[in-house]
């Protein structure tokens, strides 16, 4: 195959997998986006109308505000006549048990007392009964009325000409002909003769009550099209609340429509899918490098992604308020494992497409966009935990301070202003604390690195460094050597200081396995000279894949790990290439025996690294050191890795290296700087 073929074959398969990730953000998005339909306006009674003029374009009706139809229900509850059915049996089952218990009299009474009470029971029961419970809460009112249905008729019956239970027990005991004998009467317990005959018909009542509060109507005029409702500058009175209140109630009701739905859907598409190839054509024009990672892109389409799913699922379930969601822990993680630009692009990505979930989208765009800018600018380089502190209370700070100016702008009134939602805001910052830990699971997810843990490994009391410190001294000098003029190269050429330090102390781990075989670790003695030049040559390369196995046990980095491969390149052991060379100048060669196994460095801070590590070795072989010769070794070793090829792969500039050589010549003439001799007292 042809290298156009191969090469046209990538760009396709680029293109596919690119357009995917497109249509599948823009689907996620709009399923989970509100069906809200029409325009969405911000209006209060009392305070000035901030659009244009607004002239409706249907006709609808003028609904009643919720407290307005609450009023109504509460009206119509107070007089509404409960049923309840006369249940003429219990009249006649108690009077007859009343007669048999006392059927040879009262004692101590005539039996006339008998018939007299009988006939007492007879007009308390045809008044009619009630429980005493159910009495007490309809008698709180004495003009309450009461519906008793007796066979297929209803009548309306005030509450006062009803007994309870009690008031006919006190009835019977208060007539005039059996008060005298009230003491005797009490030991008769004529309680147990008196039971409610008025029944609570629930089902018949409740049917009733729907009715009437479904007979309430919701409306209250109408609103014809073509009218002008209010104009810009005009203040909102109620009547103007109650109208514009009611546009949005019927621009609901009609988005139930499905031509409505299917014209929302298609608007929601359309936008979102708009501001999803623009963030994706952002990254093929600016950063081209993230697709060549998985993880990265991943990364950035779930963060853009999750928010607006969260947005619009508070919008439909009306759950606190979208305030409260952290959304700069979006531009926070980009910023600290990307770079400055791509978390502003992310930023404004991802709140537009919120936007289009929430109702106020001015104040929600201008409040997070300017928070997110101060997580951006607060952030230089996360290297303490302390900056994340510090950076969710300057969010909160100017979260809370946009939208007072913005409230200040409508109201002129500190006084008047909503103050509830500066505990959101307080909340969100709370929120964006846990940042922290879950940088830690972001960096497990999808493979990236913090400064915050980049300095926990370059902790030289913690495994493996300690343990090359221990078995290779020699190594591990040099290790520190290495970082710290890698860290001052790449500090002065703009690159990832502590990521290009934290890679130079493990470049060489691979070298603990066997440190007597690296001169930096020998004392007079060195083991490769009694080996055969390929032998001697295998034992050294060595140090890069025992260093990559190190790695893989103690859990380390890919990002640290490819500093290891790469420190070293493609290149070869030329001391022992060039003996065996010499030794055998008739013999074909096989180079492998003597290359490293690579690749050469495909980041800026890899080729530092390469460069630092191998003029810091070469330092130590220098008979003097002048500025001449270390200017002169420093140019050789840099120009000789240039010519064979070793940065073609990495974006590193001929500027860059230019700035590399003059670093290093400085720090090593500082290093390696003649001191003055001090003179002996003389005797």
């Amino acid at each position: 195959m042809s290298k156009f073929n191969i090469e046209d074959n990538h760009f396709w398969r680029g293109l596919l997998s690119r357009t995917l990730l497109v249509l599948v953000t823009v689907a996620i998005i709009v399923w989970f986006l509100p069906r809200n339909s029409g325009p969405q306006f911000r209006y209060d009674v009392g305070k000035p109308w901030m659009y244009g003029s607004f002239i409706t374009k249907f006709d609808f009706p003028i609904y009643k505000t919720d407290e307005a139809i609450k009023a109504e229900r509460d009206s119509l509850a107070d007089e509404f006549e409960p049923y309840y059915a006369y249940a003429a049996d219990v009249e006649k089952e108690k009077i007859d048990e009343f007669m048999s218990d006392f059927k040879n009299g009262i004692p101590g009474l005539s039996y006339d007392y008998v018939r007299i009470i009988a006939d007492r029971l007879h007009r308390i029961y045809q008044a009619g009964i009630m429980a005493a419970p159910e009495y007490s809460e309809i008698n709180k009112d004495s003009t309450n009325m009461v519906r008793i249905i007796s066979g297929k008729q209803a009548s309306s019956l005030m509450i006062n000409c009803i007994y309870s239970t009690i008031g006919a027990y006190e009835q019977l005991l208060n007539d005039e002909k059996l008060a005298p004998q009230r003491a005797v009467l009490q030991k008769c317990n004529l309680n147990n003769y008196i039971t409610p005959n008025l029944i609570y018909d629930k089902e018949r009542s409740e049917t009733e009550m729907n009715d009437l509060m479904a007979g309430i109507p919701l409306a209250s005029g109408m609103v014809l099209s073509g009218q002008k409702i209010i104009d810009r500058g005009e203040i909102v009175d109620d009547y103007a609340f109650r109208v514009l209140n009611s546009f949005e109630k019927e621009m609901q009701r009609r988005s139930a429509n499905s031509s409505e739905i299917t014209s929302t859907i298609l608007g929601q598409t359309l936008f979102v899918a708009i501001l999803i190839i623009l963030f994706t054509l952002y990254l093929v024009l600016y950063r081209k490098e993230y697709f060549q990672k998985p993880r990265n892109t991943t990364m950035l389409y779930v963060l853009i992604t999750l928010f607006p799913i969260l947005v619009s699922l508070m919008m439909k379930h009306a759950f606190l308020s979208v305030y409260i969601l952290p959304f700069a822990l979006v531009p926070i993680f980009v910023r600290v494992f990307m770079d400055a630009r791509t978390a502003f692009i992310s930023l404004v990505t991802m709140v537009l497409l919120c936007a289009a979930a929430v109702k106020y989208q001015y104040e929600f765009i201008i409040i997070q966009i300017t928070s997110g800018l101060v997580a951006i600018y607060s952030l230089g380089e996360l290297s303490q935990r302390a900056q994340l502190f510090r950076t969710a209370v300057l969010v909160t700070l100017t979260s809370a301070a946009v939208y007072l100016a913005l409230q200040l702008m409508q109201d002129n009134s500190i006084f008047t202003m909503d103050h509830s939602i500066y505990i959101y805001f307080i909340m969100n910052g709370v929120l964006l604390l846990f940042a922290y830990p879950l940088m830690y699971l972001i960096e497990k997810a999808f493979g990236f690195i913090s400064n915050v843990t980049l300095i926990e490994l370059s902790n030289t009391s913690k495994d493996p460094l300690r343990k090359l410190s221990e078995t290779a001294p020699g190594t591990f000098q040099h290790s520190i050597m290495v970082s710290n003029l890698a860290a001052q190269i790449a500090n002065k050429i703009g690159a990832n200081t502590q990521l290009v330090r934290t890679g130079a102390l493990y470049h060489d781990i691979g070298k603990m396995e066997d440190p007597a075989y690296f001169t930096e670790n020998q004392v007079g003695v060195n083991p490769l000279e009694k080996l055969p030049r390929p032998e001697a040559a295998q034992m050294v390369i060595n140090h890069v894949t025992e260093g990559l196995k190190l790695g893989e046990k103690y859990d380390l980095p890919r990002i640290i790990t490819d500093f290891i491969m790469t420190h070293h390149g493609e290149g070869k052991t030329k001391y022992f290439y060039i003996s065996y060379k010499n030794e055998h100048p008739d013999e074909p060669i096989d180079d492998t025996l003597f290359a490293y196994p690579g690749p050469n460095p495909f980041t800026r801070e890899q080729a530092i690294l390469m460069m630092a590590d191998s003029v810091e070795a070469a330092s130590r072989s220098l008979p003097e050191y002048t500025e001449e010769s270390i200017s002169n070794l420093v140019n050789k070793i840099i120009d000789t890795q240039v010519e064979e090829g070793y940065f073609t792969d990495c974006p590193i500039t001929f500027r860059d290296i230019s700035t590399t050589k003059q670093v290093l010549i400085n720090r090593l003439k500082s290093i390696y700087h003649t001191r003055i001799s001090y003179p002996e007292l003389k005797k």
